[in-house]
């Protein structure tokens, strides 16, 4: 999937701590000229955004992209709706599967891929509180194990 890609630009971090993530998709994005200049610059913010599927066509909403500051009147809404391109039948699976399971489709990262704006969306199952205790004990228990190898090899 990571073929030709980049660092992310903006990943939202907020839904690896919220969600259990269960599948994965690359999607297009379509913005406007002054919107992609304002990506490229890093200047957008995936928290709490989330996927709504309307009329067989996939948006995401809540994806805050800051004003391009030479942009002037071609400056889009920055917290508009903004379209994802994907092939019908995927859009469809991940309509049946949400409708069915009760699931969510939240934007995990936004980067470039041979120069076009691309997103990874998530299928995510929302965690309960217990299972963020219990995923923040883990990646606590994995750092004071990679700290006390690290002071050990260091001597």
């Amino acid at each position: 999937m990571d073929n030709g890609s980049s660092k992310p630009v903006a990943t939202n971090k907020k839904a690896y701590h919220d969600y259990f993530i269960l599948e994965e998709f690359e999607a297009g994005i379509e913005l406007c000229g002054t919107e992609v200049k304002s990506v490229r610059q890093g200047r957008l913010n995936l928290r709490d955004s989330w996927c709504g599927i309307k009329d067989g066509e996939i948006f995401v909403n809540g994806m805050h992209i800051s004003p391009y500051e030479h942009g002037n009147i071609f400056n889009k809404d920055p917290m508009r709706a903004k379209k994802l391109l994907m092939h019908k039948r995927e859009i469809l699976r991940l309509y049946g599967t949400v409708k069915q399971q009760g699931l969510s489709v939240i934007p995990l990262a936004v980067y470039f891929k041979k120069g076009r704006a691309k997103v990874r969306i998530g299928l995510c199952k929302g965690k309960k509180l217990y299972d963020k205790r219990e995923s923040l004990a883990e990646k606590a228990a994995r750092r004071n194990i990679e700290r006390s190898m690290k002071e050990g090899s260091g001597r």
